[in-house]
């Protein structure tokens, strides 16, 4: 049974630093790629980054609410990191990774979804 599970979050100043995780278990063959999302209240879920098995990654439109990102995963501990480092008060949101069988930027790509771990960024 696949299963996703975000941690890192927590509540940080405006331009501070955040690096969250995803650890992937039960996944199948077809499920190539690990996406992140960001979802305030009341907005849409935004795709912040994906990776792929093989190393292929995409840095999504709204990444810049986040400051400079990056995507970088442990394929042994099947574990997919976001590093966040210059958050806006904007990136105030829940951020959930995806799995799919395709690294894009589009929802519509991504099958299996973790709980989502919180970001609260103070001004």
């Amino acid at each position: 049974q696949v299963q996703l599970m975000e941690s890192g979050g927590g509540s940080v100043q405006a331009g501070g630093s955040l690096k969250l995780s995803c650890e992937a278990s039960g996944y199948p063959r077809s499920v190539n790629c690990i996406g992140w999302f960001r979802q305030a209240p009341g907005k849409e879920r935004e795709a912040v980054a994906a990776i792929c098995r093989g190393g292929g990654r995409i840095i999504c439109g709204g990444e810049s609410v986040e400051g400079p990102v990056a995507i970088s995963q442990d394929i042994p501990r099947s574990t997919v990191y976001l590093e966040m480092n210059g958050l806006k008060p904007e990136a105030t949101a829940t951020y959930y990774c995806a799995a799919g069988a395709s690294g894009s930027c589009n929802l519509d790509d991504y099958t299996y979804w973790g709980q989502g771990t919180q970001v609260t960024v103070s001004s």
